[in-house]
């Protein structure tokens, strides 16, 4: 698994955490980094993992409301949580983080909702990120 695979799989971890427990995504973040330094059996928390949990927490008001608006029918609570955290995180790397082609993020946030949540959530997914992919520009200014 390439390495920013790896990176986004824990930085999706770490959201599902943080909402899971209700705490702020920074906390969990923390925790993360301790117990990898102190428990082997901790996986690692590499630099990229880190600034994708750092960028969403900083735009972390604006994420939300940006899926709110886009999620014809759907709204953040009455998302599944596994899906809410996946478009966090994909919105976050689609609209701020340059280094990754949009194709590359949208297919590899898809990835992991094709692992994690319901049968249903891939094309759901796909298709919020690709609306935001299309708006992109509009959306970093806002």
């Amino acid at each position: 698994m390439a390495a920013r695979t790896k990176a986004r799989k824990r930085a999706f971890q770490i959201l599902f955490e943080s909402d899971q427990r209700g705490v702020p995504v920074r906390t969990v973040l923390a925790d993360w980094l301790r117990h990898a330094r102190t428990d082997d059996r901790q996986p690692p928390v590499n630099e990229y993992t880190m600034q994708l949990v750092e960028g969403y927490a900083e735009h972390e008001r604006h994420i939300d409301e940006l899926i709110g608006t886009y999620s014809v029918g759907w709204t953040l609570d009455r998302m599944p949580v596994v899906d809410r955290c996946l478009l966090r995180l994909g919105a976050y790397e689609l609209i701020w983080e340059d280094e990754t082609p949009d194709a590359v993020v949208i297919d590899e946030v898809v990835q992991l909702a094709k692992e994690f949540s319901t049968d249903d959530s891939p094309s759901f997914v796909n298709g919020l990120l690709g609306r935001f992919k299309e708006l992109k520009p509009g959306l970093r200014r806002a």
